[in-house]
């Protein structure tokens, strides 16, 4: 059986175990929190990142690489469209969500949530100002150009559309929504992902795990 190691509420590690409820595989959750010292976890992955997973002789690492893993190992239903063009716009899709847009989600994550209930101290403000005011509308605009007003990306629901919403999710934890005026197509395709019922359920797990849902 497939184990993963993470923990509920990365936004790379939900990918996954989305990945994994999509294609009907089993797998195994290892409670693993990212750059916490274990000695024993850098013999998995020695970035000490998560997620991880093994999967019988072989270990790998980097939910990019892990997902695409998964959509070879289980190829029905398709993840990943199968036209070139396609897979090269999905492909780039899935880099920007996993890079830029989540760096300036996880910013606001980690001033407005992480800061005071993890270390208990005071978020910064001004930076999350510009963050939301000055670094994510040129990308929101940019996404609302690519994304249609109804349905997903590539017609069915695939990886792309996951990797641009799930920082949008963490975002949200910590008090921000996308103006459904100002981006309603992002902010569609947002609610839309989150109606999927393996990404409900995988969240719903989520909120649980962080505290939401007690």
């Amino acid at each position: 059986m497939i184990k993963v190691y993470g923990v509920h509420g990365s936004p790379f590690v939900r990918k996954v175990f989305i990945a994994l409820d999509i294609k009907g595989a089993p797998y195994e959750i290892v409670r693993q929190m990212p750059f916490s010292g274990d000695e024993e976890y850098k013999k998995i992955n020695p970035l000490a990142k998560v997620p991880s997973i093994t999967d019988g002789d072989l270990t790998i690492a980097d939910s990019k690489v892990i997902c695409r893993y998964i959509e070879n190992a289980y190829p029905e239903p398709a993840l990943y469209p199968a036209h070139a063009a396609d897979l090269a716009r999905a492909d780039w899709y899935e880099e920007m969500g996993g890079t830029y847009v989540t760096e300036l989600a996880t910013g606001i994550f980690f001033q407005r949530f992480m800061r005071p209930f993890a270390f208990k101290q005071d978020p910064d403000e001004e930076l999350v100002s510009k963050i939301i005011d000055k670094q994510l509308p040129p990308v929101l605009d940019y996404l609302e150009e690519q994304i249609p007003s109804n349905g997903f990306i590539f017609g069915d629901f695939m990886l792309a559309d996951l990797s641009i919403v799930s920082p949008f999710i963490n975002a949200s934890y910590a008090n921000y929504h996308v103006d459904s005026a100002t981006w309603p197509c992002v902010a569609g395709l947002i609610e839309r992902v989150k109606a999927v019922p393996q990404v409900a359920a995988v969240l719903k797990k989520e909120a649980e795990a962080m505290g939401f849902g007690k």
